[in-house]
């Protein structure tokens, strides 16, 4: 794909004509100058988060101003504080306005710009897809996920990022796995790996491969292979390099308990989930540091557990807590692990409380699809 096509394409995802339709400008902030609705927006976002950014007003507005010059060290700084800013908020979607605007101005910036002054533009947006495609992601828009990893991918191809292409390949992969396409995502993951070797050493790139890989291989039901990537997986707590980043690489082994339980849980091994999966929650509790989702997705696991073992007990402990977690965070992610545990209900949905926990699982959905 050639920078003309690229910046044409991040227009039409920008305004809403291409595949993937993110906010309009109109949606959210009425009318207006557009660089001034993404200073104010963005310095909005940073007061309701205050001190956790780390960025004073001053720092913020001299942010955004640099965003608006074009300058590609400033879209990089403002990708990762919005990647910071995604991951505190409690509910995702509330991040969609500011990411738009990000779109636009960048969608500016690559116009013009000769192949070597839009290489480090290309990295930027690369970033900013692949942060663009899970908010689309969490909210069950998979159709507009994957166009804009797909940008995400073409844009770090052009800017010769490997590990920043290999993430985008993963992220897709994800689109492919939750319709239950493991082939077609392990086949995307092997190019994944392959880029992640001709990556930077130092990043955890090729150890978060490994642990995707191994999602795939639990869902084609290959245990052998995916237990050799999980280990391969496991191998970044000996990693001496950077483990994460703030951004699009945040693979530091400290979901590696509940990766494995959820593999388990797959391949239908359930003493070996549970271990696996109680282990996460407990890890969860003590670092305080587990996202809502990641709880919820680890609680939603042992409800399964409970189901599949006919105990409505467990099924309406972990699976009421995991409910709650859901419409605090209104996370399409945990929603969909709901609808997993409502299909693998069977013969315990005849339990008044298990049915009454179906009954609010379908509400939930239902309200997010509207």
């Amino acid at each position: 794909m050639s920078l003309d096509e690229l910046s044409t394409l991040v227009a039409q995802l920008a305004c809403g004509e291409g595949p993937a339709r993110m906010p309009s400008a109109s949606d959210h902030h009425g009318s207006g100058d557009i660089d001034d609705m993404i200073r104010r927006e963005f310095l909005r976002v940073i007061a309701v988060t205050g001190t956790l950014t780390a960025l004073t007003p001053t720092d913020a507005q001299a942010l955004a101003e640099g965003v608006q010059r074009g300058a590609s060290e400033d879209f990089t700084r403002m990708n990762s504080h919005l990647w910071h800013l995604y991951q505190l908020a409690r509910s995702k979607s509330s991040v969609y306005p500011v990411v738009h605007d990000q779109l636009a101005s960048l969608t500016r910036a690559l116009e013009g710009r000769s192949d070597t002054e839009a290489s480090a533009l290309c990295g930027a947006a690369g970033d900013l897809f692949q942060l663009a495609g899970e908010l689309a992601f969490d909210n069950s828009r998979y159709t507009d996920a994957a166009a804009s990893y797909t940008l995400a991918a073409s844009a770090s191809k052009e800017a010769r990022s490997y590990d920043l292409w290999a993430c985008a390949l993963v992220r897709h992969a994800y689109v492919g796995m939750s319709g239950r396409q493991y082939k077609e995502a392990a086949g995307i993951l092997s190019a994944a790996e392959k880029l992640a070797k001709r990556g930077d050493g130092a990043l955890s790139t090729r150890y978060w491969v490994a642990s995707v890989q191994a999602e795939a291989f639990a869902g084609m039901g290959q245990l052998a292979a995916c237990e050799r990537a999980l280990g391969e997986a496991e191998k970044v707590e000996d990693h001496a390099g950077v483990t994460a980043s703030a951004g699009w690489l945040r693979f530091d082994g400290s979901r590696l308990a509940e990766e494995r339980g959820t593999r388990y849980l797959e391949l239908g091994r359930l003493d070996l989930a549970e271990t696996a999966l109680t282990d996460a929650l407990k890890q969860g509790a003590l670092a305080n540091g587990q996202s809502l989702r990641r709880r919820g997705a680890v609680l939603t696991g042992l409800a399964v557990i409970g189901a599949k073992r006919h105990d409505p007990d467990q099924v309406v402990t972990f699976g009421r807590e995991a409910l709650e977690l859901a419409r605090a965070s209104s996370s399409g992610y945990v929603a969909r692990r709901l609808r997993g545990l409502r299909a693998e209900s069977g013969a315990v949905a005849r339990d008044i409380r298990v049915a009454e926990l179906g009954t609010e699982i379908d509400a939930l959905t239902t309200s997010q699809q509207t």
